[in-house]
């Protein structure tokens, strides 16, 4: 017993350097690409412009909540979220579903080529944004598509459509990586589950119902957090929307409107717009997972 004690703190000692060696690196990254802009942001809301006169040189100083309360009654930012709230509720919700039949495929013994096929779904996530952006945007224009009997008939690029023209877009992109994160849980379930209920009888619809998709269910709400944040977060598809169609506006999404604001330039206002979209973002992203925790444990 006395070697096993004096054994330990140096076994201890050890194990802490190991750990300060992999977290030192990590904890550097994070605090200067992560918090740093964050409290940078923080400082910047906090700031206000004034000029000496008419024609004075602009000088930065301390506003307080200034830009916070030009933010809430900032009427085009707050139009934006609620535009992005609806693409959420639409699109999430078919994404995800989606993403949880193809992963049921794969999973599935009646399917073959089932490496092929998982490649085949997930390979529009390789896509540059942009890029898928632009390539659906010549698909949606009547005079570029090769679908001239559908964008002739319906106008894709139209105030009424264009929201859901993107999250087409979005959800082409984003499908095979969630069905990937469900397919590796799916794939973390033990086969005796599976082969017990084949001795009870029960056949592979009954086995998804009853068995994958209750076991999968951290791995949709994981992907359901994550749609969510990017949802509110949404730049890249409507920013190369705007070459397309006179719809989408500079305030169309929340990271739009602030991309512009910060374009005029106005900084801080710009700042303290992106500290709100954060701090909406965390607790629509924390309530969804409360609400889905309690009625796992309900």
């Amino acid at each position: 017993m006395a070697v096993d004690n004096a054994v330990r703190p140096s076994r201890a000692v050890r194990h802490r350097g190991a750990l300060a060696v992999f977290l030192v690196p990590f904890a550097v990254l994070f605090t200067l690409f992560y918090l740093v802009p964050i409290l940078y942001a923080v400082y910047q809301s906090l700031l206000t412009v004034e000029r000496e006169g008419t024609f004075g040189p602009a000088v930065q100083v301390f506003g307080g909540l200034t830009q916070y309360i030009q933010v809430f009654q900032n009427e085009p930012f707050w139009a934006s979220i609620g535009r992005v709230l609806l693409f959420g509720v639409v699109q999430v919700p078919i994404m995800l579903g989606l993403a949880l039949i193809l992963a049921l495929l794969l999973d599935s013994p009646l399917v073959r080529g089932t490496k092929f096929f998982r490649l085949a779904f997930f390979a529009p996530y390789a896509v540059p944004a942009v890029i898928a952006a632009i390539m659906w945007g010549f698909l949606y224009s009547p005079n570029l598509s090769p679908f001239t009997a559908v964008t002739s008939n319906v106008d894709l690029l139209s105030a009424e459509t264009v929201l859901w023209s993107i999250a087409n877009v979005v959800t082409w992109v984003y499908v095979g990586y969630n069905m990937l994160i469900i397919y590796s849980a799916l794939l973390s379930i033990p086969q005796e589950i599976y082969e017990a209920a084949r001795l009870d009888g029960a056949g592979q619809f009954r086995i998804a119902w009853a068995i994958k998709i209750p076991l999968v269910v951290p791995a949709l709400v994981l992907t359901g957090i994550f749609s969510i944040i990017g949802t509110l977060q949404l730049l890249a598809e409507p920013q190369v929307f705007q070459s397309f169609s006179s719809a989408v506006t500079s305030t169309f999404t929340p990271n739009l409107t602030i991309y512009s604001t910060a374009s005029i330039p106005n900084i801080s206002l710009a700042a303290a717009m992106s500290v709100v979209l954060a701090l909406a973002t965390f607790i629509l992203s924390f309530t969804v997972l409360k609400l889905t925790q309690r009625r796992a444990t309900s």
